[in-house]
């Protein structure tokens, strides 16, 4: 990332959201009920879909050094998404049972 305003914000903003979705997980695997553990999913899920709306930013406004990287962390970025989705998905369905 340039050190610019630009790209100093974008790197905060990246840095808090990214992380925020393992510190999230921690918690959700701590959660006390079937309910709280789907809040803390949705949770993570949120930051996960911020941190993809940054990577996008940083992107289309070629505020990286090497385009490969930015491209293989949207995709891993997306995987998560996925995984994340599927498991909200599955804790609600057991839920009803």
């Amino acid at each position: 990332m340039p050190n610019s305003k630009a790209g100093n914000h974008l790197s905060v903003q990246l840095v808090r959201s990214g992380t925020s979705v393992s510190l999230n997980y921690g918690e959700a695997q701590s959660a006390e009920s079937k309910n709280d553990f789907i809040y803390k999913m949705k949770v993570i899920l949120k930051e996960l879909r911020e941190t993809y709306v940054c990577l996008k930013i940083i992107h289309r406004s070629k505020l990286y050094k090497t385009e490969e990287k930015i491209i293989k962390a949207k995709n891993e970025n997306n995987e998560l998404i996925s995984i994340f989705v599927k498991s909200i998905e599955t804790a609600q369905k057991n839920q009803k049972l």
